[in-house]
């Protein structure tokens, strides 16, 4: 396994990524060199140094699934992750089901595999137990804190959650970006915000990923199930051999028993998969991500 940083200025034509759809590549594949390396392009994945890195977990977890040398590419936000992938820099990212729709709608970017949602809700708003909040409604006039724009659980799905309320962000509510879950928690203890909206997921976790104890907090309000909750993406020029060792490694790792060395990637061991999903599979995301207003070039 090697571990190498794209910095921002390596990545060509950012700006030509759009939330509308763009005619798919044209490059074609070139033949398959089974001693080639995978490459992965990621952004930043647990911040716990007492744990396994996940990204790290799963590189050596595809290396022996493929026997094939691993390389993640380190970059900084999901907008570069796809841009890498779209540009030919890497083979693969793995992303939550909004930047994964996001990316697929513009045409240059394949779905390998879908990670399918599992028909729970998604996202939560917490509150400290004191707090004279009780519901979603009475979030009006609150101040709320989100993970941050590309952030399925801490962002798209609770602000729907709040606009099925009846709530817009800017006009019922103030909403501030943490920069992470960890971020919108520490705001949230330290009582710049009323609420963190965040993974239902998180909640359940516990300390070290939520750091409030029973009794210290309550939850307001669940946010709809998703479809899809994450996939991971490669570049269109993808031989077929390469492509099927991939798709076939994504299987072996993705398992429930590989859950709990996989971290934060661990609910996608336990979701069942989609080989070459349909861009169609992505659609349900589309009315969400209008109500957020965000399209690809604000996952930075």
């Amino acid at each position: 396994m090697r571990r190498f940083t794209l910095p921002v200025v390596g990545l060509l034509g950012v700006a030509a990524l759009t939330l509308t759809a763009c005619q798919g590549s044209t490059a074609e594949a070139a033949p398959a060199d089974p001693d080639a390396p995978l490459t992965i392009a990621t952004i930043p994945v647990g911040d716990d140094p007492t744990a396994e890195n996940p990204i790290e977990v799963f590189a050596e977890l595809l290396e022996e699934a493929t026997g094939r040398t691993v390389e993640i590419t380190d970059v900084p936000d999901y907008l570069s992750v796809v841009e890498a992938i779209r540009a030919d820099h890497v083979d693969i990212g793995i992303m939550s089901g909004f930047p994964s729709a996001l990316a697929v709608n513009t045409g240059e970017v394949d779905a390998l595999v879908a990670f399918e949602g599992d028909g729970k809700p998604v996202s939560t708003c917490v509150v400290r137990e004191d707090s004279p909040i009780q519901t979603v409604e009475d979030l009006e006039g609150a101040t709320v804190a989100f993970a941050d724009q590309a952030s399925s659980s801490g962002y798209f799905m609770p602000v729907y959650m709040l606009h099925e309320a009846g709530l817009e962000q800017g006009t019922d509510y103030e909403a501030i970006f943490a920069g992470g879950h960890e971020g919108s928690f520490a705001a949230l203890e330290q009582g710049q915000v009323d609420a963190a909206c965040t993974a239902i997921m998180l909640t359940e976790l516990g300390a070290p990923m939520f750091p409030f104890a029973d009794g210290e907090w309550r939850a307001v309000g669940e946010s709809p199930a998703m479809d899809i909750q994450g996939a991971v993406l490669g570049r269109p020029s993808l031989d077929a051999e390469t492509r099927k060792v991939i798709q076939d490694g994504i299987a072996e790792v993705f398992s429930p028993a590989n859950a709990e060395r996989l971290g934060a990637y661990g609910a996608f061991a336990a979701a069942p998969q989609t080989v070459d999903p349909k861009a169609s599979a992505f659609t349900s995301f589309a009315e969400i991500a209008a109500v957020a207003g965000v399209e690809l070039e604000d996952l930075k």
